[in-house]
């Protein structure tokens, strides 16, 4: 059986590194090692590979499978390399065609059962693909709305091993994008919730109301002092609602962080609004950057 190769990628903040995913399997002793510098989550990932693969109609031969993740020097973390991990192992069987994978990243955490979990950080992993230059990125349907959102890469979502391995059987590669319907989360500005807040219901205080806007205006920072109850917090929160609307380059950036942390709503793939905070004025340092 010959070495088989898949790509993932390693998510660092907000920053992804391309890896490599070889699976060589050799006539040794049963054994599954995962070799790269690998973390301990993602080390689990043998025990989940091994029974998604065994429950989707895929038992591993009685011999030893070595899965390495190049560069052995980049970090690696979670559980999104479950899925390139099981492709490269299917290729290296001869289950799964390795010709069909090429150019293609893989992201998505694996079920015992071989269903596909969504992962987090989905928008910068395949803003990270594409800019590395590959072509095609298969996620859980769940993140699909997320990947749609980069543009120049076809995304394509599986909800399970199975669905994904008899798509590529039957046509000799990935199909057409399958989430087209959802690229409407990209331009629907209301898909992040509605704002109810609105600088007209402010009644007075309109000295502090025209600092408000001038400071929209510029681009300025504010600074508000003043004793509790004054409005200040009611003025703050309402600044947003005068402020330009996020531009495609910044409602990205601003959805990566909210990707990565796992905050993405429900019902939008895209953070088009301007987010606020209001952290309590007791707040430590480190809390209030993290």
């Amino acid at each position: 059986m010959p070495i088989a190769k898949a790509h993932a990628i390693s998510l660092l903040g907000l920053s992804g590194t391309p890896v490599q995913v070889e699976a060589d399997i050799s006539a040794n002793l049963p054994a599954f090692v995962l070799v790269g510098l690998p973390d301990a989550s993602l080390s689990e990932a043998t025990s989940r590979v091994r029974s998604a693969c065994s429950n989707s109609g895929f038992p591993f031969p009685a011999r030893k499978i070595t899965v390495n993740l190049s560069p052995a020097s980049v970090p690696k973390s979670g559980s999104s390399f479950d899925l390139a991990i099981a492709v490269s192992i299917l290729a290296a069987m001869e289950a799964l065609p390795a010709s069909a994978i090429q150019g293609t990243l893989f992201i998505g955490e694996l079920g015992l059962d071989g269903h596909l979990s969504p992962v987090r950080g989905v928008v910068p992993m395949v803003l990270a693909a594409r800019n590395a230059g590959f072509q095609k990125v298969v996620v859980p349907e769940a993140n699909l709305g997320e990947a749609l959102l980069v543009e120049n890469i076809r995304s394509y979502g599986f909800k399970s091993l199975q669905e994904l391995v008899s798509a590529v059987r039957d046509t000799g590669g990935l199909p057409d994008s399958n989430g087209s319907a959802s690229a409407k989360a990209r331009t629907d500005p209301n898909n992040a919730g509605g704002n109810e807040l609105d600088l007209s219901q402010v009644i007075g205080q309109p000295v502090a109301v025209s600092a408000l806007i001038t400071a929209a205006a510029g681009g300025h920072h504010l600074a508000m002092s003043g004793s509790p109850g004054a409005g200040k917090t009611m003025l703050a929160k309402r600044l947003p609602t005068i402020l330009p609307p996020l531009s495609l380059q910044e409602a990205l950036e601003t959805t990566k962080i909210y990707s990565v942390a796992g905050k993405l709503p429900e019902n939008a793939s895209l953070i088009s609004k301007r987010p606020f905070r209001s952290p309590h004025h007791t707040v430590s340092d480190a809390a209030l950057v993290g």
